[in-house]
């Protein structure tokens, strides 16, 4: 169900690929979270998120988009400077890189709090555990947000994913996974609900130090913070 991808094909150790029905997906989303009322919005880069960013676009909200791994922070894309027949390009990776604007933390901070954050995953399970390539990223995304006060409990987290990448069973994730609420499909939206509050903040003795050195805003973070430096992690994962 996969489709091929235009710098990583079907190379699922890099990229996690659009799929059959996205854009099913894509309208199922948006029937049930109402883009009128969002006013911000963060969408991962996943190829399968074209139509999130693109919808989104058209619906005159601002998008949060991070840059792949995250090496050059994040852009925003804004719907006041991007013409409408040129929204779909814009949602492109390829079009980040004419049409986003690279912000720095003071920036991010500026935004204002994000209504939405949508993400892809390998799979999600039913109770909203992700999993797959750039799930920690999507941790790390949260805690930065969250502790410049971006995202919180009234913050709607959703999957975009394929049928076959729901798994059918519940799992006991750990403190610091930050699950979804809502699992869109291209047949269907799961409402998953809460098992209790989320986590806040950057819980920086799980940072891996080689993402300080690599994530200008974590960089930039860290040394507000004034720490200097981290314990290393025994594993990285890139998205």
């Amino acid at each position: 169900m996969a489709r091929p991808d235009s710098r990583f094909h079907f190379d699922f150790a890099h990229v996690i690929p659009d799929f059959e029905g996205s854009e099913a997906a894509v309208a199922r989303l948006f029937a049930a979270v109402d883009p009128a009322r969002i006013r911000r919005a963060f969408v991962t880069p996943d190829p399968s998120l074209v139509g999130v960013r693109r919808a989104l676009l058209d619906a005159g909200v601002p998008i949060l988009v991070a840059t792949y791994d995250l090496h050059r922070g994040f852009v925003l894309l804004d719907p006041a400077t991007i013409a409408p027949d040129l929204r779909l390009y814009a949602s492109w990776l390829d079009g980040l890189e004419h049409f986003g604007r690279p912000l720095d933390l003071a920036g991010i901070a500026a935004l204002g709090r994000l209504d939405l954050m949508v993400t892809g995953a390998a799979a999600v399970s039913l109770d909203g555990v992700r999993f797959g390539k750039g799930h920690e990223y999507f941790d790390l995304e949260w805690g930065l947000f969250s502790e410049l006060g971006l995202a919180d409990e009234e913050t709607r987290l959703a999957a975009l994913v394929h049928d076959v990448q729901v798994v059918d069973e519940r799992f006991n994730p750990e403190p610091s996974d930050i699950l979804v609420d809502l699992v869109a499909t291209p047949t269907r939206v799961l409402d998953v609900g809460r098992r209790g509050r989320r986590p806040r903040g950057i819980d920086w003795d799980r940072v891996d130090p080689r993402h300080v050195e690599t994530i200008p805003p974590l960089a930039e973070l860290a040394r507000l913070r004034g720490m200097t430096a981290l314990s290393p992690t025994p594993q990285s994962t890139a998205r």
